[in-house]
């Protein structure tokens, strides 16, 4: 009887650890707090979206007309209260993903607790079979009252050597999901980051449309007459904006006229837009300056960078230029490698992958390195970096010139296949409105040549 006490007590360790098992798979595959709360914000966050894109409507159709004091304060206004309004998306999306983190956090928690409780109660029942593969066959078949019960405890010792092996497959497993749900958290955290960057942002412009409209109201005075007298007077000074500084990330700032220059270039190679072309330009110079310069050691070290380290590598070699010395763009919010190259900003194999023998190197050289001695094509050079932006931009169907097509040409040249992201739409609204600066600026020189 003896043996059969000890198989009845296996009995039970088994299914306390059983019952833990299972209490956790059920903190597992219910429906977690975080997804419960993100569904009662979708209403609020949808209806914010909805009044985003009206602004977004009302500021693309006021730039189609005639400048006129009404349609710029409009746009201006527009603008302001759209700024506002992405911020708010943005406060409840952070947060959302701070309780999200939170309560992951303390799932996580309990899970671990209750993985080490299993671990434990494994380990007793690990003593305990030692305990039984102690005795004899012969002392346990003279324990047993008769043969048959010796044969039906045994079966049962064999049924729980069987527990226990399928209890430390549920243990892996849910070790499995834990790692899961810690990796997700991260990715969380990540994306915490990525939109406390973003409201930053929005504030900077938010702050620069409230300055800009307090200036025209204050040169104005909110007539008609004036504004249209101040228009004259800056169409005057074409001067002043042929040699204003365009300000380029990863090289020297060159002057409006020759970025107008080289986005001419451009067009007769892609067809795209010279004023669009010259918005993504300066909308990647803006990000580069809120982000800041990176090193190619560090912010290519993720070992996702792997080969945007050996494309970096290759292209530095090819043009004899020292690595440590090229200025990259930091890791971003919204991707796990920096490293991006020159005016354009291109990753190193956007711009060639030795891997496969792709990327944009050759189309740019095929157009603009004829009759150069420098080395050719280089991401750091204005009149490159113009001609692999415009080329990215037309297999991103900007070539077709409308409103909605080059602002989404411009969300992926930002992101990519996740373009659509509402977390994103900030840059191309930017784009489309640094597009309207320059076009106006264009005409003015146009108008006095």
């Amino acid at each position: 009887m003896i043996y059969a006490k000890r198989v009845f007590t296996l009995f039970l360790l088994v299914a306390n650890i059983f019952f833990i098992f299972n209490a956790v798979s059920a903190q597992i595959v219910d429906p977690s707090l975080v997804e419960q709360k993100r569904e009662a914000l979708q209403q609020d966050l949808a209806k914010l979206e909805e009044q985003i894109n009206g602004f977004r409507s009302l500021i693309s159709g006021k730039q189609s007309e005639a400048a006129s004091f009404e349609r710029d304060i409009a746009i201006l206004d527009a603008q302001i209260s759209k700024a506002r309004l992405e911020i708010k998306a943005r406060d409840i999306a952070i947060g959302q993903l701070s309780e999200a983190i939170r309560d992951n956090n303390g799932i996580v928690d309990q899970l671990l607790v209750k993985i080490n409780r299993e671990k434990a109660s494994l380990a007793e029942l690990l003593r305990r079979f030692n305990e039984i593969d102690q005795i004899s066959l012969m002392e346990a078949i003279l324990s047993s009252e008769n043969l048959s019960g010796f044969f039906v405890e045994f079966d049962n010792l064999n049924a729980l050597q069987q527990a226990v092996h399928d209890s430390f497959a549920k243990l892996r497993q849910t070790k499995q999901i834990t790692e899961e749900k810690i990796d997700d958290l991260e990715e969380k955290k990540a994306e915490e980051i990525q939109l406390k960057a973003l409201q930053v942002l929005e504030k900077k412009r938010i702050e620069e449309r409230e300055t800009e409209k307090k200036n025209l109201l204050k040169i104005t005075k909110g007539i008609e007459a004036g504004y249209q007298k101040m228009l004259v007077a800056r169409a005057k000074d074409a001067a002043t904006i042929r040699s204003q500084l365009f300000l380029l990330q990863g090289s020297p700032d060159i002057p409006f006229e020759k970025a107008v220059q080289y986005a001419n270039i451009a067009f007769q190679a892609t067809g795209i837009r010279p004023a669009f072309l010259l918005g993504i330009i300066a909308e990647e110079s803006n990000l580069g300056a809120n982000v800041g310069t990176g090193n190619w050691r560090q912010d290519l070290s993720h070992p996702r960078c792997a080969s945007q380290r050996t494309a970096f590598q290759q292209i530095t070699s090819e043009l004899g230029l020292n690595p440590d010395l090229m200025p990259v763009s930091k890791r971003t919010w919204y991707g796990y490698c920096g490293g991006a190259m020159g005016p354009a900003q291109f990753m190193p194999t956007t711009w060639w992958n030795p891997a496969n023998s792709s990327g944009y190197k050759n189309a740019v050289a095929k157009l603009t390195c004829q009759g150069r001695s420098d080395s050719c094509p280089n991401p750091w050079n204005p009149l490159d970096a113009f001609v692999a932006a415009a080329l990215l931009l037309k297999d991103n169907g900007a070539a077709g010139g409308t409103y909605q097509a080059e602002r989404r040409a411009a969300l992926k040249y930002l992101a990519g296949s996740n373009w659509s992201k509402s977390a994103y739409a900030f840059y191309g609204d930017d784009v489309m409105a640094l597009a309207a600066k320059y076009q106006e600026q264009m005409n003015i020189i146009l108008a006095r040549r």
